[in-house]
């Protein structure tokens, strides 16, 4: 069976150039989702244009440089003259100007997942990956094991994975490794975006409340989740964390595929029951085999994500000796505990944190390769449920591993975070000026400390604002840069 797919597969790879010079207008174009689709669409041979209310690097660079034109904001004008199709990304709603004017002018449009799966997906075998968290690095983790062992895979990312340096490429094979998102699909379509996949391979990394925005709780989104089980064929593969709860429940409504499991301290077809403190050294057990692995990443969580990817890419034909070689070369992904610098004997990552289990997880894997420095955690709560005040329970506890957490509480937060610093385990300090936190850690920072920002946003441009400072506190030179008000911190 799988001989004959590969072949089919091959004769027609993604349609690539089917676009003849086609034009596409993506609203929504610098989200990671739909920035992807622009470079794919780019690659199959269509003009792409596209809008969005702000557009800014790392994506407004990465379009730029595949030749696609960006607008900003959402103006008919945009739509004239008239492209040939348009994609709409669906953080868009009706009111939209651009929305309205596309509808009232019947130009044919459709979503992302709609198009993706037409366009891309047809006929290859997908590798996608789903769950609450560890979607991004694990489909890295993923599409990197396919890549080391000579596949070429196609892959759409919502973020870049170091190895590759973009987001998403057609690929040279059949096969193709999406991440795929459990958010709604667009105003018209609101389904979630991975029912559109069709996956050979899924994997299922775990299953929490999140999006509560769209979701009015956990039983809506495993409603979800047994919508995308229905559509993985008999022959297929389900990878599954052992142990949760959530996803043995999606899976006990019906499952008619085969199954994996794999978990880091329980009895699982894929598992890693040796392993040091700070996980960048176990041993990987599955189909037999036994693996010992040396590698950059640390953390429970990324163990966890390397054995999902590990069950995966085996599936898709990677042979088990290839596995340990490749996740040594894993160099990670952009914005997921990113060493920024090291300065002055202070090292600072960039944080993609958007819910209390990925903090906490983070938090944990760093203070077990501490070496008795201070971590010190700037954290925004910036996601849509962190702005709705749904995990407001779980956020005094979930960074009780750092030595102090610096709250930032920005002005769209619809709830007071004085609560969370009021309780929290671990020194904690409330702050509405960016500046002020920059103050802080500047004063209090020391040789071996550990800086983590921790948001899924730009952060008031904090990253590179911080690192100035500590580079010019280095050389003996401080430019009053940091401070943009007189607000002072509470706590």
């Amino acid at each position: 069976m799988e001989a004959v797919l590969h072949a089919m597969i091959k004769s027609n790879p993604g349609s690539v150039g089917n676009g003849l010079s086609k034009h596409i207008h993506i609203l929504g174009i610098c989200g990671a989702f739909m920035g992807g689709i622009a470079l794919l669409a780019r690659e199959l041979g269509y003009r792409v244009s596209g809008s969005d209310a702000n557009v800014y690097p790392p994506m407004s660079t990465q379009l730029k440089r595949a030749g696609i034109h960006l607008l900003e904001g959402y103006q008919p004008g945009h739509l004239q003259p008239a492209p040939d199709q348009v994609l709409v990304g669906n953080a868009l709603s009706r009111g939209n100007p651009a929305v309205e004017y596309l509808l009232n002018s019947g130009l044919p449009y459709t979503s992302g997942p709609q198009w993706l799966a037409e366009h891309v997906l047809t006929q290859r075998w997908v590798l996608a990956v789903a769950g609450t968290h560890g979607k991004t690095t694990t489909s890295s983790m993923l599409a990197w094991l396919l890549e080391h062992a000579g596949l070429s895979p196609g892959f759409l990312i919502g973020g870049v994975p170091k190895n590759f340096g973009v987001s998403a490429r057609l690929g040279g094979s059949d096969f193709f490794v999406v991440e795929a998102d459990e958010y709604d699909t667009a105003f018209f379509d609101k389904r979630s975006k991975f029912v559109h996949y069709r996956p050979r391979t899924l994997c299922l990394n775990n299953l929490e409340f999140d999006h509560a925005d769209i979701f009015p709780d956990l039983e809506a989104i495993k409603i979800q989740f047994h919508h995308l089980l229905r559509t993985v064929p008999g022959d297929g593969l389900v990878i599954h964390r052992a142990g949760d709860v959530a996803i043995e429940d999606v899976l006990r409504r019906g499952c008619w595929s085969q199954q994996a499991s794999f978990s880091s301290s329980l009895e699982a077809t894929w598992s890693a029951p040796e392993c040091n403190e700070d996980s960048s050294d176990f041993v990987l057990l599955g189909n037999g085999q036994r693996l010992p692995v040396s590698w950059s990443q640390i953390g429970k969580h990324n163990l966890e994500n390397a054995l999902a990817a590990s069950a995966a890419a085996h599936h898709a034909g990677v042979p088990p000796d290839l596995l340990g070689a490749g996740l040594a070369g894993f160099q990670g992904v952009k914005r997921r505990l990113e060493l920024l610098a090291e300065i002055g004997g202070v090292r600072v990552y960039d944080d993609f944190a958007h819910h209390p289990t990925a903090i906490a997880s983070t938090l944990a894997g760093l203070r077990a390769r501490a070496e008795g420095g201070s971590i010190r955690v700037l954290l925004e709560p910036r996601s849509n449920t962190m702005r709705l005040g749904l995990h407001r329970e779980q956020l005094a506890s979930c960074t009780a591993l750092a030595d102090e957490v610096l709250w930032y509480q920005p002005e769209n937060l619809e709830w007071e975070l004085a609560e969370v610093v009021a309780q929290s385990l671990a020194p904690a300090l409330l702050f509405r000026d960016t500046g002020d936190m920059i103050e802080r850690l500047v004063q209090v920072s020391e040789p071996g400390d550990q800086l983590v920002i921790m948001s899924n946003g730009g952060f008031e441009g904090i990253h590179q604002r911080l690192l100035a400072e500590l580079r010019a506190r280095d050389r003996g030179v401080r430019p009053a840069t940091a401070n943009n008000s007189a607000a002072a911190a509470e706590g």
